[in-house]
């Protein structure tokens, strides 16, 4: 009762642990305790026998819980006389079987010493002589199998009683330790509200710390945020303006080269001519020699003039025109760097994040000065909830109470240790009544010798008679005092099973205890006037119980919204209105960003007009494609190799010889360069044709995309900048927001969880009281009464069957008596 009223005591003293207000922004968890104590319990295997003793006791007290006769009698200030026809309605079935046991406790010794006199004077088959009978064998047996079974079913009870007493042997021990851990969970549910209530506060630090973080990266969240909203509209202009530019340097260097080859071919191709020329000459002359008018000679040397016609140069790439005009027009565009005003605008489009820094110095200074504001408003709301002294208090009585607890278990296990001596001695005392039944039974039977006469029987069979005598013997004289035993503790193991037990088990006790008026009269109810001092409010034991069952927080679970609103003390609004005013102040001006000035927009518009793109670069690309000359030049001194090979030796072969040689030198000094300055010459043709096709169109949509993203900038870049600030502001006030949303919570459902009170609710009721006071009380009594009851019967049978195994000290003789022992 000790530890109930310590659960009672702390759901009073709950009333002042309020809860308050602190919050998170992000996803924190309460730091929890783990406690010792275990909500389930279970006896055992024993736990069979405690359930076959309540099926007992419900036969025996059918009727259903009497919830009205109990109100009655605690209204009328537990007057017994008040609801003394109910109690006697109720208790009819305990009445009827004390009134049983009653008559057996005064009857047996009656009985007992009218038998004893009775056997004294020969009577009540006192006398040592038995007459023969023809069923005497038949009954014998008949009897021998009764008491055996009735034995039997008597040791089942004493295991009964063995078991119940075994199983309260420890419970001082097992009790005084679930007491104690019972109390160190309790001592732990107090012990963790400070620690939750700090760690609440902790977690706005950590909040605010994430706010600052964000505040001190205005530049790139908010900044940022800004920036890549205009991102996806302004690159892509000033990226096809950079590749613009770049097309302009690259046209400037395809036309220098251009122009820097068309004059070397025209240059080489006059010089390839004039060196043709030469060797024509010289080729001619050599043929006008009179080596050629011989037969074998002449032939040959027509052929040769005939071929020389081929040595001549392509008259094409000496036609090949100027580029000045346009390289000068390119020249002119390139006066002004369009690169570096691109570059220009690429730089005032990233400083949007520095200028928002800026801009924003001063406000995110007062915006911290407030979030401090609101930290120091916090903790001081903490030091306002009157838990610390509420708590030195509780554990004052925690001391107080667990004092009293050891001093009454210390007395609690000297009763429970006389308890169980007595009950040690009565179920030794049945062990030993049945022992002698089981050992004259033994005798009786093995000693029995169905060839002797009643006068003549040995001495194991009368052995076995004596001990079943002794059995009744000790029957008479012990078996009334055991169910003295079993009336008193059947009684109140009846009782609390079905008026404590039982009905704690289905709630049934706290709706007893939650009707309105009855523990108060004053009071609607008891609960909410003692911790809410507000009787009308809907508090009970049972919501209180089932609340600290499922572990819920103790702010919820007494409805102390009631004396301390924690929505009204948060009053998220007020702060995160405040946070909110502030962030609105922020005022970003981003005007002047211009992405290309005019003088960059002239530019490109002086490239489109450069001419480029009236070029006939096919007519180009198709001179610059022929030959330098008519003939393959290394083919022909080949040919003329070959030739000159056929004539016979002289001067005319040498010259030849020569001239061929002299043709291989030109192709190799003039010829390949000149191709190799032709493919070049093509790569600038290509690179110019690209660029320049579809040069107006591009240059036109460039500046039309220009403008219209500047124009933009101009007029909606504050509907962006409206926007994006209201996104950074939400950012931050959810930060606060979703902490205080926590913080609530936290305190209304999670903060210190009373499930210890449950638990120890559950350990002095079903576990101490019912587990190891009642259901062992029950077992003990149902086992030891049921033997002792079996007893009566067995008594009587054990008389009878002594009869058969006893020597008698005479006997009726008649003719061929013999047989009926056979």
């Amino acid at each position: 009762m000790a530890l109930l009223f310590g659960v009672l005591l702390l759901l009073g003293l709950c009333g002042n642990i309020i809860s308050e207000n602190t919050s998170e922004a992000l996803d924190y968890e309460l730091p929890t305790s783990k406690y010792e104590t275990e909500d389930t319990y279970s006896p055992g295997p024993i736990s069979v026998l405690f359930q076959m003793v309540r099926i007992f006791i419900y036969i025996v007290q059918p009727g259903e819980f009497p919830e009205d006769s109990i109100r009655k009698f605690i209204r009328n200030k537990f007057e017994v006389s008040a609801v003394y026809d109910e109690i006697a309605h109720y208790e009819i079935g305990v009445i009827l079987c004390v009134i049983l046991g009653v008559l057996f406790i005064i009857l047996l010794p009656v009985v007992g010493c009218i038998f004893a006199i009775c056997r004294c004077c020969n009577k009540c088959g006192g006398k040592m002589h038995q007459r023969p009978k023809e069923n005497a064998p038949f009954q014998r047996r008949c009897l021998a199998i009764s008491l055996l079974v009735i034995c039997v079913l008597v040791s089942i009870g004493i295991i009964y009683g063995f078991a119940a007493n075994h199983h309260v042997r420890h419970r001082i021990r097992k009790s005084q330790k679930l007491i104690d851990s019972n109390l160190k969970d309790l001592r732990t549910l107090v012990n963790e509200a400070p620690q939750q209530i700090d760690y609440i506060v902790d977690q706005f630090n950590t909040t605010k710390e994430k706010a600052f973080l964000d505040l001190d990266n205005i530049h790139s969240l908010l900044g940022g945020g800004i920036l890549e909203r205009l991102k996806p509209k302004v690159i892509p202009v000033l990226d096809e303006i950079q590749v613009m530019a770049k097309a302009i340097k690259e046209t400037k260097v395809a036309l220098e080269n251009m122009n820097q080859n068309f004059k070397s071919l025209r240059d080489g191709s006059q010089q390839l001519s004039n060196s043709l020329s030469a060797v024509k000459q010289n080729m001619q002359n050599s043929l006008q020699g009179p080596e050629c008018l011989l037969p074998q000679v002449s032939d040959i040397c027509k052929n040769i003039e005939s071929s020389l016609s081929q040595l001549e140069g392509n008259p094409e790439l000496s036609k090949l025109p100027s580029m000045d005009t346009e390289l000068q027009n390119i020249n002119n565009v390139l006066r002004n760097d369009l690169d570096a005003m691109v570059q220009k605008g690429y730089q005032s489009l990233n400083d949007i994040p520095k200028r928002v820094q800026v801009q924003t110095t001063n406000i995110v200074a007062e915006i911290k000065k407030l979030l401090n504001t609101v930290g120091s408003n916090v903790k001081d709301a903490t030091k306002d909830i009157p838990i610390q002294k509420s708590l030195s208090e509780f554990n004052s009585h925690m001391d107080e109470i667990e004092k009293e607890i050891k001093q009454n278990l210390h007395r609690a296990e000297e009763v429970d240790s006389y308890w169980w001596l007595c009950s040690l001695i009565s179920c030794f005392l049945l062990l030993l009544i049945v022992i002698f039944f089981y050992l004259g039974l033994l005798c009786g039977v093995y000693g029995y010798d169905k060839h002797a006469t009643p006068t003549t029987r040995g001495f194991v069979s009368n052995t076995g008679g004596i001990f079943l005598m002794v059995g009744v013997g000790f029957c008479f004289l012990f078996c009334w005092i055991v169910m003295i035993l079993v009336v008193l503790s059947f009684v109140p193991g009846v009782n609390m099973e079905k008026l404590i037990c039982e009905p704690y088990a289905n709630g049934k006790i706290f709706q007893i205890l939650d009707t309105p008026y009855l523990l108060n009269k004053e009071w609607k109810y008891y609960i909410s006037g003692m911790v809410l001092k507000k009787p009308d409010i809907e508090l009970t034991f049972e919501q209180i119980y089932s609340n600290c069952k499922n572990n819920r927080g103790i702010y919820s679970t007494l409805q102390l919204e009631n004396r301390f609103n924690i929505s009204e003390s948060l009053n998220i609004h007020k702060h995160t209105d405040n946070i909110n005013n502030q962030l609105e102040r922020l005022d970003i001006k981003l005007g002047g960003i211009v992405l290309l000035n005019e003088e960059g927009k002239n530019n490109l518009k002086e490239f489109s007009n450069s001419g480029i793109d009236n070029i006939d670069y096919d007519t180009l690309l198709a001179q610059s494609k022929t030959s330098p000359g008519k003939v393959n030049l290394l083919s022909f001194s080949y040919d003329l190799d070959t030739k000159a090979d056929r004539l016979p030796p002289g001067q005319l072969k040498q010259s030849m010889k020569s001239e061929a040689q002299t043709i291989r030198k030109i192709h190799q000094d003039q010829v390949l360069p000149m191709e190799k300055t032709q493919d070049d010459v093509q790569k600038n043709i290509k690179i110019l044709q690209h660029t320049s096709g579809g040069l107006k169109e591009k240059v036109t949509k460039i500046l039309q995309s220009l403008d219209s993203v500047q124009i933009f900038i101009t007029n909606d870049i504050s509907s962006v900048i409206v926007e994006e600030t209201k996104k950074f502001a939400k950012k931050i006030l959810r930060y606060f927001e979703h902490y205080l949303e926590w913080v609530e919570l936290a305190v209304t459902e999670k903060m210190v969880p009373c499930k210890p009170v449950a638990t120890a609710m559950d350990s002095a009721f079903k576990v101490i009281l019912c587990g190891f006071i009642v259901d062992p009380l029950n077992l003990f009594w149902f086992g030891i009464g049921k033997a002792t009851f079996l007893l009566l019967p067995a008594l009587i049978i054990a008389v009878k069957l002594a009869k058969h195994y006893r020597r008698m000290e005479s006997e009726d003789v008649y003719e061929d008596s013999l047989q009926y022992y056979f």
